[in-house]
């Protein structure tokens, strides 16, 4: 894994305090870069979905299991990568359709938010084996 300019790992139990603290994580790092808080605020957005659905879906609320957050600064780009090892996905391209969760009780609106927040999105994801979500966020006028 090439890491750039420069790298942030964080490990952290799935608890609701630390999505915060993941966000506060991403916004300081993006703002090192330059980005602009519009975009910073998108990525905000992106990071909180995908670490929350982390949580969520994959952990289904444990909070003893663990989230990895990496942020990997490149010349113009950051790239953000949430990583779990939860039950996985079984089938990502419904996952991405939008209005479509596996809760009942969520607007299956997650991965809207990130793709439309991002400049790239790739998820893997197998049954079992955990979720991996990767996005990427290029600076403007560049």
């Amino acid at each position: 894994m090439a890491k750039g300019k420069n790298y942030l790992r964080l490990e952290f139990y799935a608890k609701d305090c630390n999505l915060a603290a993941a966000r506060l994580a991403a916004a300081a790092f993006s703002a090192e870069m330059g980005f602009s808080l519009t975009d910073i605020e998108e990525i905000k957005v992106a990071v909180s979905e995908s670490v929350s659905n982390a949580m969520i879906h994959g952990y289904g609320g444990d909070e003893t299991r663990i989230v990895t957050l990496t942020l990997s600064a490149f010349e113009n780009e950051l790239e953000m990568v949430v990583d779990d090892d939860g039950i996985g996905i079984s089938d990502v391209e419904q996952a991405l359709i939008p209005a479509y969760s596996a809760a009942e009780d969520h607007l299956g609106l997650g991965f809207v938010f990130i793709q439309s927040f991002t400049d790239a999105l790739d998820i893997r994801s197998a049954p079992g084996e955990g979720t991996s979500v990767r996005m990427c966020k290029r600076r403007r006028g560049e």
